[in-house]
């Protein structure tokens, strides 16, 4: 019998152990000396809510799914029809192939063809590799079309909370500024968060402060790496990711609080609509962005 997520790729490093499927090429789970890292799902489910999920060629939303580009107007799918936006790309239910293997790493591969709302072609590429800190992740874009053709990348981790919500969990996020959105999940502007319920530049508990947030304007380490932590475990991501957005999943009766989207980004949500951070990539050229996952990080 087919598992809902399609065939599983299992890679071990130590007591580190990862699956990663063929939809949408993502992570089901995560663990760590029998520990599980993040709030995945079962072999037999199917992924909801975004659980481990790559959010390409956009992460978020783009408002209405209507976007010009080069001068032309674009439509794409309402796949968040209660709030009339498209959200999260095309490739999450998608079947990836397999092109790289090896006890401690996997790379899967997409082939993205033209399609309505988005006449462009891209080769897609996603590493995963475990060693004893944990896991990384390297998402690559070649555009193999004849156009230049708009880009954006995100992931869609949920870090598992030490607690049974993460309400007494410590958390640090890099974020100096965040959008302020509108009741779509849209951005109508951007403020600093020093002196808000949403400074966490210091870690504190996460109390209950809903998070719903995309953060900018990120302290980076001077290796250029931009950190969340939760508890004990930590997400980085390198400087090609300048947005997180962090979900407390409230109204979601499958999160409910019980775990904690990190989700990277490379562009803010509707930058196929705003343009803000949003890439172009030219025919031939490739666009890499790395993020990573590490429990107990000292």
């Amino acid at each position: 019998m087919t598992a809902p997520s399609g065939f599983q790729v299992e890679i071990r490093s130590g007591d580190h152990a990862a699956w990663i499927v063929e939809v949408g090429g993502g992570i089901r789970r995560y663990v760590a000396a029998g520990t599980d890292v993040l709030d995945g799902y079962a072999e037999d489910e199917i992924c909801h809510s975004g659980r481990g999920q790559l959010l390409l060629p956009w992460p978020n939303r783009v408002r209405d799914g209507r976007y010009s580009f080069e001068g032309a107007e674009r439509q794409l799918a309402l796949t968040e029809p209660s709030a009339h936006n498209a959200i999260h790309g095309l490739v999450r239910w998608a079947s990836w192939s397999v092109a790289e293997r090896a006890g401690d790493r996997v790379v899967m591969a997409y082939a993205l063809h033209p399609q309505p709302g988005y006449p462009h072609s891209l080769d897609l590429t996603a590493e995963y590799r475990l060693d004893g800190r944990g896991l990384a992740v390297t998402t690559t874009a070649t555009n193999v079309g004849d156009a230049p053709c708009p880009f954006g990348a995100g992931a869609h981790p949920y870090l598992a909370a030490p607690g049974p919500t993460v309400d007494a969990s410590m958390l640090r996020a890099p974020g100096r500024a965040r959008l302020v959105s509108d009741e779509r999940g849209i951005p109508v502007g951007r403020e600093p968060v020093q002196g808000t319920e949403l400074d966490f530049r210091t870690a504190r508990p996460v109390g209950e402060t809903v998070l719903d947030t995309c953060f900018t304007d990120l302290e980076r380490d001077p290796d250029g790496r931009a950190r969340v932590r939760l508890g004990d475990t930590e997400v980085w991501f390198d400087d090609a990711y300048p947005y997180v957005m962090l979900f407390t999943g409230d109204p979601l009766a499958d999160v409910a609080r019980r775990s904690l989207a990190v989700e990277p980004m490379t562009c803010a949500p509707n930058a196929l609509q705003s343009g803000d951070g949003l890439l172009v990539l030219a025919p031939g050229e490739t666009f890499s962005a790395s993020f990573g996952i590490e429990p107990n990080a000292s």
